[in-house]
């Protein structure tokens, strides 16, 4: 039995995270607001250059173990199984694309900072509901599954407290639109399979096993 690093977009994301916080709460404090929090509406500069790496970089940025172990949570369950099922590369682009998404639209149209995976963690909720679909087919169970967190994360909204729902209702979004997408017009990612060898009437017990 041996370890496999079965994930590494999912895991060594984990680790980045992780490193990033225990940085911030050990090593090098103001870490996270500094370098991993999103300007909102009233503070986002547009000649400010750094500003724009933050519209990506806040996905790595996480207020404390709690905020980061609620994200790591979903990410580690689900981020394995849709690399397994889109590939390590589809998944790295749809979480940069969603968290520059939702990087943009609050530094438009949101006053307060951002920060945290909450986007991402979403994102793979919608979308790991097709992972066990066919080809063009719209499984029920994602049309359950939008319509409880829609009306749930809507609900949420007008709840006074630190959580982003809006990020979440954007994560959520972008993981059913990349769900239809791949299901309808993407082909599935290609394994490199070694043929199993076979052996020839005259070879050996001991040809056959050697590599």
């Amino acid at each position: 039995m041996r370890l496999k690093y079965n994930a590494p977009v999912t895991l060594s994301f984990g680790l980045i995270c992780t490193f990033i916080l225990v940085c911030d709460q050990y090593l090098v404090p103001g870490l996270v607001q500094g370098v991993f929090t999103a300007e909102g509406a009233l503070t986002f500069q547009l000649d400010d250059f750094p500003a724009y790496i933050r519209l990506l970089t806040h996905g790595f940025g996480h207020a404390n173990w709690d905020h980061l172990l609620q994200n790591l949570t979903f990410i580690l369950l689900l981020g394995p199984v849709l690399e397994e099922k889109y590939g390590s590369g589809k998944l790295a682009f749809m979480m940069i694309i969603t968290t520059l998404i939702n990087g943009l639209l609050n530094a438009l149209f949101f006053p307060t900072e951002l920060l945290g995976a909450s986007g991402i963690a979403f994102m793979m909720i919608l979308l790991t509901s097709f992972a066990g679909s066919q080809k063009k087919e719209i499984p029920v169970s994602f049309l359950a599954i939008l319509g409880v967190y829609l009306v749930k994360e809507f609900l949420n909204v007008f709840k006074n407290d630190d959580v982003s729902q809006i990020s979440h209702i954007v994560g959520g979004i972008c993981g059913a639109v990349y769900g239809l997408f791949l299901n309808f017009f993407s082909s599935a990612p290609k394994r490199n399979i070694s043929p199993t060898p076979t052996a020839s009437p005259n070879s050996s017990a001991k040809e056959t096993i050697i590599q």
